[in-house]
């Protein structure tokens, strides 16, 4: 069908995050969730000795994802509120359930329990995304974990890496994500039943003082959600530092994201390494040469939108006043929908990128050559002093040529001829064959390949085959 261009579409919706985690924040879900904890609700009281028949919950059940969207929203625009009309357009549909739908709670019930049911799915897929990222990236860095590069500080040269010891990095950021993830997922609980001020009240009163019936409830009713227990306390809702906790989890995804993408552009610009380019993509409407880096510059533009919006959920948190108040509403329905919408996206172009990584070896080898001079100086030097050299004179000589080196490849674009210069210099006592022989690249990459190989099989490798199965396939991007 025809997209409709009428309105405004979040690019989320259109362009950028997978059909699963939309439909996490779908209203279809939403409400179909609201259903089934009110059934949840019905059950329980039942169980606890409520007046409330098998028919009416059977009656309930049959309706639970066939929800008149037209009949709630007439209800809203007369009632001007959500949750009611959607009692009422349910109640059209359960005409023998009506009188015990939503018995005892409050709007959070169904609102605050919903939420937290839809941030735990929406973190085990997040999670998935990582996992794959995370499988991907080490199956490169695997690969490349001998192949020497120069490395940058202030994105300077400086003492050679690896290509797979870099790609630990980038690794290494996903793992600490991986761990506030579940972090996460491990400390999320509902709201359960709490009342409209979080002293359960209305349920005191409906078991007639019974606290252990009202406890049971609330426990019955975590359970059915498939937790082990509810929030201790609350007010009428779960305190927003859990979304503030979850935003800032998935803001620190979006921090590794950005630093990886930012990483390839460069590597990029430096014609090392690309990201995937398609056959019939085109970089550039005038200037038909260029291969920009599309996807990684998109990373890094929604990686700024999920970094910034963590501060929403820091300050919902921050503003609510005593039990509860509504300026929560409004901010939440916009940032955490959108939060992991763009968190979905971020991940599945990582995946994409780290699964595609174009790797250009004789750059990688040019570039390193061209340093490699000037970062062999100190070995050149030590040698020359075993030869009976004078360690003072020869570091000055060094710095003389060295100086000089630069000087001509930078003033007068030639190539490096340091080694030619200290081979000349009779100070070194040595030709420029074995100064070329000393220069093996990866007599100065240290135990990058080592470090490299200990940390996948000691610790990338036993997390993926813990968790075998449980990433997702890559899905196609539209760059």
């Amino acid at each position: 069908m025809p997209q409709d261009t009428s309105g405004y579409l979040s690019p989320f919706s259109t362009r950028y995050a997978s059909q699963e985690m939309q439909f996490l924040f779908s209203a279809q879900h939403k409400f179909s969730q609201w259903r089934r904890l009110w059934i949840i609700l019905a059950e329980s009281e039942q169980a606890l000795g409520l007046p409330i028949t098998n028919e009416q919950i059977a009656q309930m059940r049959e309706h639970i994802d066939d929800i008149d969207f037209d009949a709630a929203a007439a209800y809203e625009k007369k009632l001007r509120h959500d949750v009611m009309a959607h009692i009422h357009a349910w109640g059209d549909q359960c005409p023998l359930a009506r009188p015990i739908i939503h018995l005892g709670a409050t709007s959070c019930y169904v609102g605050d329990n919903t939420d937290i049911l839809i941030l735990r799915d929406g973190l085990q897929l997040i999670r998935k995304r990582l996992i794959a990222v995370i499988r991907a990236l080490s199956k490169f860095a695997t690969e490349h974990a001998q192949q020497p590069c120069l490395a940058f500080t202030h994105f300077q040269s400086a003492q050679p890496t690896t290509v797979g010891k870099r790609a630990c990095l980038w690794l290494n950021d996903l793992m600490l994500d991986i761990q506030e993830i579940d972090f996460c997922l491990s400390t999320l609980k509902p709201l359960g039943c709490k009342g409209t001020t979080g002293t359960q009240a209305s349920f005191l009163e409906l078991f007639h003082g019974d606290y252990e019936k009202v406890e049971a409830l609330d426990q019955m009713i975590a359970e059915k959600m498939g937790f082990s227990s509810s929030v201790p306390v609350s007010g009428q809702t779960y305190s927003r530092k859990t979304d503030s906790r979850v935003l800032n989890a998935l803001s620190q995804i979006g921090q590794s994201a950005h630093k990886f993408a930012n990483d390839i552009r460069l590597l990029a610009h430096k014609k090392e390494i690309e990201e995937p380019f398609e056959k019939n993509q085109i970089g550039s409407s005038a200037m038909a040469y260029k291969r920009n880096p599309m996807r990684c510059e998109r990373m890094t533009a929604l990686s700024r939108f999920l970094i910034v919006n963590a501060q929403n959920g820091a300050m919902t948190a921050a503003e609510q006043w005593f039990e509860r108040t509504l300026d929560d509403s409004a901010n939440r329905r916009l940032s955490l929908a959108e939060g992991f919408l763009c968190c979905d996206a971020i991940l599945s172009l990582y995946l994409n990128i780290a699964s595609g990584l174009v790797v250009y070896d004789q750059v990688i080898e040019k570039h390193l050559r061209e340093e490699l001079p000037f970062m062999a100086t100190e070995n050149i030097m030590m040698d020359a002093v075993e030869r009976g050299g004078d360690r003072q004179t020869l570091h000055e000589h060094i710095r003389v040529h060295s100086v000089a080196a630069a000087n001509a490849v930078k003033m007068e674009g030639k190539e490096c001829d340091l080694l030619s210069r200290i081979a000349s210099d009779p100070v070194f006592q040595t030709d420029e064959e074995t100064l070329l022989l000393s220069l093996s690249p990866e007599n100065f990459i240290g135990c990058a390949a080592m470090q490299t190989r200990k940390y996948i099989t000691s610790f990338i490798a036993p997390f993926l085959d813990a968790n075998r199965g449980e990433d997702v396939q890559a899905r196609e991007i539209d760059v």
